[in-house]
């Protein structure tokens, strides 16, 4: 699919994904980790959810929830960045970019997708 918001939410997942299996195999936690799991790759799911909507309120629907799911990964990063969780993983600045981007191109579409439904 050649679309920007998809294709970003499925690198991210897929980082996600990794960092996950970084933190139980080499960290041992799993509590924190499974929490960003489970946010980090709903923000793709809802994506395509609303990608495939029945009309643009449902797409709308999934665009905020999607953008909720992001707001909430970038909490969990950051939690973890604090509490020196993230200080052997590499990749975690460039995470938590990608995640402030995805934060921020959803706040537009929903913003836009607003808009164009009340006109």
């Amino acid at each position: 699919m050649n679309n920007l918001i998809y294709r970003k939410s499925m690198k991210f997942s897929s980082d996600i994904i990794k960092l996950y299996k970084f933190f139980v195999n080499y960290k041992k936690e799993f509590i924190i980790s499974k929490q960003l799991l489970r946010s980090g790759t709903s923000i793709g799911a809802n994506i395509i959810e609303g990608l495939h909507g029945e009309s643009r309120k449902d797409f709308l629907h999934k665009m905020n929830i999607a953008l909720k799911e992001a707001a909430e990964s970038e909490y969990w990063i950051m939690i973890l960045n604090e509490n020196n969780y993230l200080d052997d993983y590499s990749a975690h600045k460039s995470l938590l970019n990608d995640c402030i981007e995805l934060n921020k191109i959803l706040r537009k579409i929903v913003k836009t997708t607003k808009e164009n439904l009340s006109n």
